[in-house]
């Protein structure tokens, strides 16, 4: 059969590389590299661990999304310190902005690059069915950082079904992270006299007020494709993280399974709400169709009373910034998350977080040394790689370390504010394998040295209330199906009806009763395409992580 290769679907090209390993065998060569069918890299050869920065390392880098382009490698502070010292040297190989086609031509012509930087889940599963990944179980005490810092647990939850790590976790934690929340315009908040923004109540309040006296301000802004509602949805159910009702899980567990979240009460409360605030114009009216440099310039500008977003302090401190230089009555607070009246406040949590992390990174059966690769990821992921791919060489802005191995940071971290943060926005689409609780700890450490005029406004918001109201949803990794299997076509199926319900019921319904015959609706047509089928995978799913974490 004859396929196109811009037509092949990514699990239709996984199969195609899965022949191709499996049926070349003459003499012409097969689609994988002389390296990946036997060959020995330097570090396997020379039968001890490898030692980085004796000999040059070059490999080549794939980041598997639209929307990243990696740097290039020796143009900033930090990558060319390790391209100096350590000699290595990092080859980009771009998406070209359709991240998709892009892996299923490398697939297909069996030039796959070294390593690919992805999401976790079935997709990384299907590249490992297919023989083209390097399992790490071998490297794991010879390089002891990710050992040590990710821990036991969290390398299981890794572990594909045969039982070997074939991942590399980036942001990976045992504590709490994150920044969801709600953001305050503090000058228009202190100028109606500050009033209670602790229930849902208080906030519907707030919002009326702030329409009535700021024509011009957007009263609660909700971000692109009202994602801000997702994060709302936590205030009306203690221990109840947002994602339950977001389009990346569309399942909510009820008992010893997982139910509809169309026919889930806080789901259908959240937009009885949210239609509420878009009918009386208290919420973003383009919030489905704006950009988000739209959302950016709104916050940076001062033309929000509310922002709710699962990340609101990136554009938040960047507006804090610019607002207070002009006017110190300017800028934005946090506030404790909302509520609904009757919940125990300190039972809400607005954003999420998982010991996983967020992505990983693979090494593929291309690489001439793929221990070398690790050792280096390895060092990246441990003390001295985090200083450096963070904060920069030794010297400007931190010199030596303490008892714990942190950095000591100079009177430039604080002075040089602006040389500091141009570093190391620098060097963020260059942190592949970040160390979460080092980095954390290294910067709460610091903070808490620091006299409360001298203390960054990210880290302020994050000591006092971000991280204290994060959830930890470990048990709810990898529940997405592959998009080739029958679960992953109902998947696809199930969340265009759940995004189609979730706009009309907040922009179209012209009632509570509306809402719910929009839900009602939604809940019958997902049904018919299989709803309950991916229900159960996910039940099955989020069972075998409980299994893991011996919960």
């Amino acid at each position: 059969m004859k396929i196109g290769k811009k037509t092949l679907g990514f699990g239709s090209a996984l199969l195609a590389l899965s022949l191709t390993l499996t049926g070349c065998t003459g003499g012409g060569g097969s689609a994988v590299s002389k390296e990946a069918e036997g060959g020995t890299g330097t570090a396997e050869a020379a039968g001890g661990a490898y030692a980085l920065g004796e000999q040059p390392l070059e490999f080549s880098f794939y980041g598997h999304y639209d929307w990243y382009t990696m740097p290039n490698w020796g143009e900033d502070q930090a990558s060319a310190w390790i391209k100096e010292n350590k000699k290595v040297n990092v080859v980009p190989v771009s998406s070209g902005g359709n991240a998709k086609q892009k892996l299923n031509t490398m697939i297909v012509s069996g030039e796959l690059p070294d390593v690919i930087w992805t999401e976790r889940g079935a997709d990384v599963e299907s590249l490992r069915k297919a023989g083209v990944l390097v399992p790490f179980d071998d490297y794991l005490d010879k390089y002891p950082n990710l050992k040590k810092w990710a821990g036991e647990e969290t390398l299981d939850m890794l572990r594909s079904e045969d039982g070997k790590l074939y991942q590399f976790p980036n942001w990976y934690t045992t504590q709490p992270n994150g920044n969801a929340g709600y953001l305050v315009n503090k000058k228009i908040y202190n100028e109606l006299g500050a009033p209670p923004l602790e229930t849902t109540d208080d906030l519907y309040d707030y919002l009326k007020q702030v329409k009535a006296k700021y024509p011009d301000v957007v009263p609660l802004e909700v971000g692109q494709t009202a994602s801000g509602i997702d994060i709302i949805s936590s205030a009306f159910a203690e221990n109840r993280p947002y994602m339950y009702s977001s389009r990346s899980m569309m399942a909510v567990p009820s008992g010893d399974a997982m139910a509809s979240v169309f026919t889930d009460d806080v789901f259908r409360e959240t937009l009885v709400y949210a239609n509420r605030l878009y009918r009386e114009k208290l919420m973003s009216q383009e919030a489905f169709t704006q950009p988000l440099e739209q959302v950016e310039q709104k916050i940076i500008t001062g033309k929000a009373a509310v922002y709710v977003a699962s990340s609101p302090t990136e554009f938040g401190a960047i507006g804090n910034s610019i607002l207070s230089a002009e006017d110190p009555e300017a800028g934005y607070i946090m506030v404790w998350p909302v509520h609904k009246e009757g919940l125990d406040k300190n039972k809400i949590f607005p954003g999420t977080y998982n010991q996983l992390g967020w992505n990983v990174s693979v090494i593929t059966k291309s690489a001439k040394d793929p221990e070398a690769i690790f050792a280096f990821l390895d060092w990246l992921t441990g003390p001295e790689g985090q200083r450096i791919s963070m904060w920069g060489p030794e010297g400007m802005y931190w010199k030596g370390v303490d008892e714990d191995d942190a950095p000591i940071f100079t009177d430039a971290f604080t002075t040089d504010t602006k040389g500091r943060d141009e570093l190391m926005n620098s060097t963020v689409n260059l942190q592949w394998v970040g160390n979460t609780v080092y980095v954390d700890n290294s910067k709460m450490k610091f903070e808490s040295t620091l006299p409360e005029e001298k203390k960054s406004w990210e880290t302020k918001w994050q000591s006092e209330i971000t991280w204290k109201t994060q959830y930890d949803t470990t048990e709810f990794v990898n529940l997405n199906p592959a998009g080739d299997s029958s679960e992953g076509i109902i998947e696809q199926s199930v969340g265009e009806i759940y995004e189609k319900a979730r706009a009309q019921a907040i922009m179209n319904a012209g009632s509570e009763e509306e809402v719910l015959a929009i839900l009602d609706k939604a809940e019958k047509d997902a049904q018919q395409v299989g709803y309950a089928q991916l229900l159960e995978y996910k039940t099955k799913k989020w069972k075998e992580n409980l299994e893991k974490l011996g919960r």
